[in-house]
């Protein structure tokens, strides 16, 4: 199956997928940050460099896409037809890279909460979980 775009087209289409600052994190953020809840942006000296960061908790939450970080048994977390090996490579990867990142994290002391984005769906629940996982 072809793309239905050209490879220029495509290349700034992916060139445009931010790491940082996407709509999940920023909502993920507003969230926490109406809770009462202050952290750090991106730590750039720990392993993975997190989405949010609560030094004085030592905990940290990680804002995923379903598509990039391929949540099991998500609707989002589709494969595109086009390169299958070259997709399958890059979602190993990335998984791959997550669970070391995890790995690397607890072994320094951090408590880590995930939040996928397919769950920004249900903001109360997410809340919820968020204010259950910092409370101490």
């Amino acid at each position: 199956m072809t793309d239905h775009v050209n490879r220029d087209k495509r290349s700034l289409i992916m060139a445009a997928v931010r790491s940082k600052n996407t709509k999940p994190e920023l909502a993920v953020r507003k969230m926490t940050h109406a809770l009462g809840y202050r952290y750090r942006l991106h730590v750039a000296n720990l392993p993975g460099k997190p989405d949010l960061v609560f030094p004085a908790r030592r905990k940290i939450i990680f804002v995923h896409g379903c598509f990039w970080h391929r949540h099991p048994r998500c609707r989002y977390a589709t494969s595109p037809k086009t390169r299958p090996a070259f997709w399958q490579n890059k979602f190993c990867t990335n998984v791959a890279c997550d669970r070391r990142t995890r790995q690397q994290l607890r072994k320094l002391g951090w408590s880590i909460l995930t939040i996928w984005q397919c769950e920004l769906k249900n903001p109360q629940k997410v809340k919820v979980r968020i204010d259950e996982f910092l409370a101490d």
